[in-house]
């Protein structure tokens, strides 16, 4: 696995490939998941300590955090994307801190796809890369169910190709 600069690859590769704008609402269901535990959390604040001032913050806080997630949500999944050249898959995502990896056929160790429950009613799954590397692990997600079965039978074939000619 190769991480990249993030402009090295962007000005001279056409023919990125996005994933599904489905995954905005499996990213707002995990968002809300976290919101109502942060409620819970500034609830028993509120009601355990004799000052319910730290209570009043702790969810202001959680408001603040979760109405800025939900803004970003939609621009976090613009920003995945990904493509076949011809010795690897290149990764892309992130907004502020943007991380681009390439990942030679011939390294890929597993490639996996998982299925949540919000994703599976929306009929999109996570392709999941492994390699001999302690930190390759690389997350492809909100592709539909289809196309990811289909990028890992791929990515598979290309795996074993590559493995006899080493």
């Amino acid at each position: 696995m190769t991480v990249l600069p993030p402009r090295a690859l962007d000005a001279g590769i056409s023919g990125w490939r996005g994933v599904s704008r489905r995954l905005v609402w499996v990213d707002v269901a995990g968002v809300l998941v976290s919101a109502v535990g942060g409620a819970v959390i500034a609830a028993l604040l509120f009601l355990v300590l004799p000052d319910p001032l730290v209570g009043r913050i702790v969810a202001a806080v959680v408001v603040v955090v979760t109405v800025i997630r939900l803004i970003l949500a939609p621009r976090r999944v613009r920003a995945i994307g990904w493509i076949l050249r011809d010795d690897d898959l290149v990764v892309r995502r992130g907004i502020l801190l943007s991380r681009l990896v390439a990942v030679p056929y011939g390294r890929m160790q597993l490639v996996d796809v998982n299925r949540g429950p919000v994703a599976r009613i929306l009929g999109l799954a996570e392709l999941r890369l492994v390699t001999a590397a302690a930190t390759s692990d690389v997350t492809l997600p909100g592709l539909p169910e289809q196309e990811a079965t289909e990028l890992r039978d791929a990515l598979v074939a290309r795996a074993e190709e590559r493995r006899v000619g080493l």
